[in-house]
């Protein structure tokens, strides 16, 4: 039974984001909640085991075969296992290492290759080895101002052919711009996605998750390499 003493995870992300960004260390925020998460101060973020609705309709379509799938910002690794689960060598990462320490303890005995990494600076095992990469909700998360270098990491990590899924909640042309995370994109921002011969094989507008704050639903990416 939850305390409801405890703070709620999403109250100190906003925090913590907003003090990031002003001390000039926009992504120091994620270690910090993750942190605090494992000493018990909020509960897990972003805690739980179904994979997302859209990356579930995807793999059920399009099984691994043994190909590799690469899982940006994996938190409590609900998708990497799906991914795994299905046929893909799957690997996957995050910035916080309390992140991938929790994870790991979570799925003592998984197939996926959990390790700490920065989408920001990729190490070079992991440029250009994706035939899948999964982008749900990290981009979004980081500030606007590594947009361009978040959007440069995603395209680095696909291999010849590779196919990236994308998942962003959607900020509507005109609406102001939060001071704290998630920093939603407009249609614009997600179409800046394409670049440096990756494509946008198909863009969509889907409904709000349920019990979702955000109500003007999500955007569904395919990016495509050729």
């Amino acid at each position: 039974m939850t305390d409801p003493t405890t703070p709620a995870w999403s109250d100190l992300a906003s925090d913590l984001g907003v003090r990031a960004v002003a001390d000039g260390e926009p992504t120091r925020w994620y270690e910090e909640l993750w942190s605090a998460a494992g000493r018990g101060d909020v509960p897990l973020p972003w805690d739980h085991t179904d994979p997302d609705d859209v990356l579930r309709t995807h793999v059920d379509e399009h099984p691994g075969g043994g190909r590799r799938a690469v899982v940006i910002g994996c938190g409590l690794g609900a998708d990497s296992e799906y991914l795994a689960a299905h046929g893909w060598a799957t690997t996957a990462f995050d910035i916080s290492p309390a992140a991938v320490s929790a994870v790991r303890q979570r799925y003592p005995d998984s197939a996926v290759d959990y390790r700490v990494a920065d989408l920001l600076d990729l190490p070079e095992e992991l440029v250009g080895v994706a035939d899948l990469v999964v982008e749900i909700f990290t981009i979004q998360a980081l500030h606007p101002s590594l947009r361009t270098r978040a959007i440069h990491g995603v395209r680095r990590l696909l291999a010849p052919d590779g196919e990236a899924l994308v998942v962003q909640f959607v900020r509507a042309d005109g609406e102001e711009v939060t001071p704290d995370p998630p920093w939603l994109l407009t249609r614009a921002e997600i179409q800046e996605l394409a670049g440096d011969g990756v494509e946008i094989a198909a863009l969509d507008v889907l409904p709000p998750a349920d019990g979702s704050r955000f109500g003007n639903g999500r955007w569904r990416v395919l990016l495509s390499r050729r």
